[in-house]
């Protein structure tokens, strides 16, 4: 399978084209960067694995509907209008959009809600923390923003109303739909997830730490292989590793 990887000199960029190189069955097409046009890299492409700012979304967009190249997507921080434009391209190509790429944060998503539905909010109180390196950008991390939606939809609960960011100063007690958040920062740090679940008696948690990004980046060269037969459409890790 051809596929071109987008910033080549990432970090993020650097392991997928390892990742590439390590599976018989995909190889590095074409990269592009920072003041390349990505037309032409897309030229003769089967799908691209894009892991770098949402500033290059709308472009990788119209490239990849015009070209008719399937996207895999694992840039996180994206706005309202730009999951829209992800979802509207959905209908002409086929697009893995994922949070995170990892098989064990994906069974943490699997675990998370099958804890939150059988646990609820009313005996338990929920709390989510991350940790990245000092230099991401978006807060709470993209993986903590998926946890956080399903825990909503397990709990009925919003992220509007009912997510608590830090607690500083005079909090109060306790509300009982509250949900909290907490983001750290700081050294090399790869991405720790934990939910935990406190009630009276009795904590449950549930953990998930990476220590290397080839986690991330071999499961986005499965997703690109995954993606070799499928019709336009939305998907996401979970529909790769068959857990819905």
């Amino acid at each position: 399978m051809n596929i071109t990887v987008t910033g080549r000199n990432g970090r993020m960029g650097q392991s997928v084209l390892a990742a590439i190189a390590a599976e018989a069955k995909a190889e590095a097409h074409s990269t592009h960067d920072i003041g390349e046009d990505l037309a032409t890299a897309l030229d003769g492409s089967d799908v691209v694995i894009d892991f770098t700012l949402p500033t290059l979304t709308d472009e990788l967009i119209k490239n990849a509907v015009a070209k008719n190249t399937a996207l895999v997507i694992g840039t996180t921080g994206h706005s309202d209008e730009q999951r829209a434009s992800i979802l509207e391209a959905a209908k002409t190509i086929p697009i893995v959009h994922a949070s995170n790429f990892s098989t064990g944060v994906n069974v943490l998503f699997h675990l998370t809600r099958k804890a939150a539905a059988i646990l609820g909010n009313d005996a338990f109180d929920i709390e989510v923390t991350e940790m990245h390196h000092r230099h991401k950008i978006d807060a709470p991390s993209g993986t903590a923003r998926t946890l956080l939606e399903i825990l909503n939809e397990e709990t009925n609960t919003s992220y509007e109303d009912d997510i608590t960011h830090g607690r500083v100063g005079d909090a109060g007690p306790r509300p009982s739909k509250e949900i909290g958040m907490h983001t750290l920062r700081g050294g090399d740090v790869v991405g720790d997830h934990t939910v935990m679940f406190a009630a009276e008696g009795e904590r449950f948690e549930l953990t998930h730490k990476a220590s290397s990004r080839m986690t991330f980046a071999s499961g986005a060269v499965r997703a690109a292989l995954w993606l070799s037969d499928k019709k336009p459409g939305l998907y996401d890790m979970q529909d790769v590793l068959g857990l819905k």
